[in-house]
């Protein structure tokens, strides 16, 4: 089950690319659809990526994807009520190391992808709206059919996302009780240096740059 929300994941984290590059021209539902069927086909296209090469899947994910995703305010979400303790040099730290566990491990899970075939549903929000739930479902050769929604916010001419739900479950707030556990034993600094060990696992050269 953990690996195929993580790789659900991935396909989440792989729809948000050149998010706020249709703002203005598309709605969030017909933007996350045209996004979507270019990110499939470079995927499908890589020989690379479906090889398991976890590097070129980061440089995916990287030169595409992090413009358009709020890392600020997903890492707010994940960390919760304890992210009022954390001074802003402990902020900085703590979204650069949380993008980073996201980015890899979405990176890592995206090798995975095969097949899937996604469904998109009719966007249920007013124009006005500038916090929109996309939602689709993700349907697996003999596995049930798993919901994926996005929360989008517009900020100025732009969508970002700011969190995927993955069968009612919060991608980002899923971390909550565990970064709750890591601050009530060691605090901010406990926390960011479990970030960073968790870091280091997923991918040792991670460190290294540091």
């Amino acid at each position: 089950m953990k690996k195929v929300a993580s790789l659900l994941a991935a396909l989440a984290l792989g729809i948000g690319i050149q998010f706020n590059a249709f703002a203005d021209a598309i709605a969030p539902d017909a933007l996350v659809k045209s996004v979507t069927d270019d990110v499939i086909t470079i995927v499908r296209q890589d020989k690379a990526i479906q090889s398991g090469d976890t590097r070129k899947a980061v440089e995916l994910v990287e030169t595409k994807v992090l413009p358009y995703f709020d890392f600020a305010h997903m890492t707010r979400l994940a960390v919760g009520k304890d992210w009022k303790q954390a001074n802003a040099d402990q902020k900085a730290v703590l979204t650069n190391e949380f993008k980073t566990l996201l980015v890899r491990t979405y990176s890592n899970a995206l090798t995975q992808y095969r097949n899937q075939q996604i469904d998109f549903k009719p966007l249920k929000a007013k124009p006005e709206e500038t916090d929109v739930i996309v939602r689709t479902e993700v349907r697996q050769p003999g596995a049930k059919a798993v919901q994926i929604d996005y929360n989008l916010e517009k900020q100025g001419d732009n969508w970002k996302v700011y969190d995927v739900m993955v069968a009612g479950v919060s991608l980002v707030t899923n971390y909550r009780d565990s970064f709750g556990q890591e601050v009530r034993s060691g605090g901010i600094d406990g926390l960011i240096k479990s970030l960073k060990d968790k870091n280091k696992q997923i991918d040792p050269a991670v460190s290294a740059k540091k």
